[in-house]
């Protein structure tokens, strides 16, 4: 009876732990391949997506007004470069540097004041506790919901009561406030900043904007970079408010400079198609600047969470 009840209890395990381990060991290696080719394709697809455009700029641009519509787009042709560049900076008495100026002004200065105020105002949401704290967080969640385009009426109202239209302020201003900014930097001020450490600093007798600006902005830089370079990019890439704000040409951003210039091509027999590409392709230089130098705040970010 004995010898019964142990063979039963003891052999019959034998054969599926070798079969449970038969399917492990061959099961996740046909999986890993296949996965491997789909994700290496899906690399492969992407690239090439996202660089074909950039690559046939890059060969537009070194190429003529005629050879850019009789040769081939993705190879080149005769170098006229050089030429390009000439007629670019010399049309208009150089109005694309203007443009370029107009960008980069109204970038820095709308990106930076909306980093402080988006920054200022996680902190503050993520660090104190007050009455109407859950509706306020509620109304800037519901504005995520709140199309742009249906504020573009209202707001040219609104700037021509308040002599705005056609100023650098009806440019700067809007972007001094970004609901979405602000939920990212109290979603990253509450897990960046631990409350022991504030009220560690209220003890030793500091204030609460020197808190603020000696231990909070500085624990938020990387989320504080991450709001700096998405905004900046949706500032440099605007082009329905500089459209519908400003008016005199010497203002323009790029943007709306370069779609002037492919306005031509329709309303006259004059042809800027070669200056438009040439532009467009000295318009992604600061973006490529500014995605290189930022590259620390992200590193110094990562580093800090893994000593966490």
């Amino acid at each position: 009876m004995t010898a019964t009840i142990d063979r039963s209890t003891t052999t019959p395990p034998r054969p599926k732990r070798r079969a449970t381990a038969s399917r492990e060991g061959t099961g996740p290696v046909r999986h890993s391949r296949r996965t491997k080719a789909l994700v290496l394709g899906g690399v492969v697809f992407f690239t090439l997506y996202s660089l074909a455009p950039v690559w046939w700029l890059i060969v537009s641009a070194t190429k003529n007004q005629s050879d850019l519509y009789t040769t081939n787009g993705l190879w080149f042709s005769d170098l006229h470069f050089t030429d390009n560049l000439k007629a670019l900076f010399t049309y208009q008495d150089g109005i694309f540097l203007k443009w370029l100026w107009n960008t980069l002004y109204y970038g820095v200065v709308g990106t930076a004041g909306m980093t402080l105020v988006c920054v200022a105002c996680g902190y503050g949401l993520a660090m104190y506790q007050f009455r109407g704290r859950g509706v306020l967080m509620g109304c800037i969640i519901g504005s995520f919901l709140v199309p742009h385009a249906l504020l573009t009426i209202p707001s040219f109202l609104l700037f021509t009561d308040l002599r705005m239209v056609d100023t650098p302020s009806a440019i700067i201003v809007p972007s001094l406030f970004n609901a979405f900014s602000v939920y990212l930097a109290k979603v990253y001020a509450e897990g960046a900043i631990p409350p022991e450490l504030i009220e560690a600093a209220r003890i030793d007798g500091a204030g609460e904007y020197r808190i603020f600006f000696t231990v909070g902005a500085r624990l938020m830089s990387t989320g504080a970079a991450t709001i700096f370079l998405l905004g900046f990019v949706g500032s440099w890439n605007s082009f329905f408010g500089p459209l519908v704000f400003l008016r005199t040409p010497e203002k323009w951003t790029v943007m709306v400079g370069l779609y002037s210039w492919l306005k031509v091509k329709v309303d006259t027999s004059a042809d800027l198609t070669g200056m438009v590409v040439v532009g467009s392709l000295l318009s992604l230089i600061p973006m490529v600047i500014l995605m290189i130098s930022m590259q620390r705040f992200w590193r110094s970010g990562v580093t800090l969470g893994s000593l966490k």
